[in-house]
């Protein structure tokens, strides 16, 4: 007799490495966007404006955005218990640097931002090590909850302004450093590779990837579901101090607000796809983040009105990121590492042109409309387009999978 899905997810897989997996992509995920809480306090020590703003918070996206395709490589190659030991020292380091030897230009703040990609790119490493502990009925839920590290980014908006009108802004690169030194203490002690791993693959492997239209479909899924995420957790705090006049502490709880109904939501995006169809999910979730952002763009006249909006769009952003990564391993089981990365790269740059589409937009313009207008008419390409492969997708993934009953599309 077969245990009820919900029990026979405790059942499977292995719990400690789902929450050592979970703690190192929450806290790396914190310190990937602590640019964007200290944005206001930064760029008033350097005297930014609104481009530079819109560049100082996007780099980190970026630089992420790519070290996800080496980190995918790596934890394919070398496992990823050891690659997420080697991601976490690079960014234990880094932001002790900029503690220790402090962050005088722009130039410096550039640099640490494409060092604290490597903490964004933790997402390659944590989701494919929680995936393969793993059958595919429960990949949605254990993606999701790996996944729900993007609460990271709540903690650095809670807590990074604050601190660094407390103790200076600089101090709290120190704070992190000494958090990630600690996790990086419990993922030691409690992750585990997965008995079974899929075959390295070859350089004409990963390219070969790169060959297959579905690949660049998922590319395009997550780079307006997670780019929206974090390029609006990364900007959010400047656009607020800038078209609402709130101080740093209280457009951090703003923020807070927004990225913390993302954050929450994307373990129920696993859910809801994996009960209704991931392929069902996003074709809603994408019309959503479209009309909220329309809405902002078009602009609100109260600070509550915006507030609700980035919340609702946030919401399905981060249902949709559980959602793309329920369709993933389904489609891509073997080939998860380099996906990962991939996907994960396309999700950073996404973010990327968002974040720093809002500063030349405000520098070019002076408003924030083109930016989120675009990146909404991006959502709707992205409805077109799961609407355009669904037929087909189901058709070629029910195929693929064995005991398709139990896993829905």
């Amino acid at each position: 007799m077969s245990l009820p899905l919900e029990k026979s997810f405790l059942k499977s897989g292995h719990f400690p490495t789902l929450f050592a997996a979970f703690l190192y992509f929450d806290c790396s995920f914190m310190c990937w966007v602590l640019l964007g809480p200290l944005g206001i306090q930064i760029s008033k020590a350097l005297a930014l404006d609104p481009a530079h703003k819109g560049l100082m918070v996007a780099t980190p996206v970026l630089a992420g955005a790519f070290l996800r395709v080496f980190n995918g490589v790596m934890a394919d190659h070398f496992g990823a218990k050891k690659s997420a030991i080697f991601a976490q020292i690079v960014v234990i380091l880094g932001l002790a640097a900029a503690w220790l030897l402090g962050v005088p230009s722009f130039a410096a703040v550039l640099l640490l931002g494409v060092v604290l990609g490597m903490a964004g790119a933790s997402f390659a490493i944590a989701l494919p090590m929680a995936s393969r502990w793993y059958p595919p009925e429960h990949q949605g839920k254990a993606l999701g909850l790996a996944g729900a590290g993007n609460f990271g980014t709540v903690i650095a908006a809670l807590a990074a302004p604050a601190l660094g009108l407390h103790f200076g802004w600089i101090n709290v690169f120190g704070m992190s450093a000494l958090l990630m030194t600690a996790v990086l203490a419990l993922f030691i002690a409690l992750a585990k590779d997965a008995p079974v791993q899929p075959p390295r693959q070859t350089l004409a492997g990963y390219l070969k990837v790169l060959t297959l239209a579905d690949t660049w479909w998922f590319m395009l899924f997550y780079a307006v579901t997670f780019g929206g995420f974090v390029g609006l957790a990364s900007s959010l705090s400047i656009y607020f101090h800038t078209q609402y006049g709130l101080a740093p502490v209280q457009a951090g709880y703003a923020v807070a607000a927004c990225v913390f109904t993302g954050s929450m939501f994307r373990p129920a995006g696993g859910w809801v796809a994996d009960k209704f169809g991931g392929i069902t999910a996003l074709s809603i979730l994408y019309i959503v983040a479209a009309a909220m952002l329309m809405l902002v763009g078009i602009g609100l006249p109260s600070l509550t009105m915006a507030l609700a909006a980035f919340v609702v769009a946030m919401l399905a952003l981060g249902l949709g990121n559980g959602a793309v990564f329920q369709l993933v391993p389904v489609r891509f089981g073997h080939e998860i590492g380099v996906m990962t990365g991939l996907v994960g790269c396309a999700g950073g740059i996404g973010g990327f042109y968002l974040a720093s589409s809002l500063g030349y937009s405000k520098q070019w313009t002076g408003s924030y409309q083109d930016g989120f207008l675009i990146f909404a008419g991006l959502a709707l390409v992205a409805f077109i387009g799961i609407n355009a492969v669904k037929k087909e997708w189901r058709a070629s993934f029910s195929r693929g999978v064995a005991d398709m009953d139990r896993v829905k599309i």
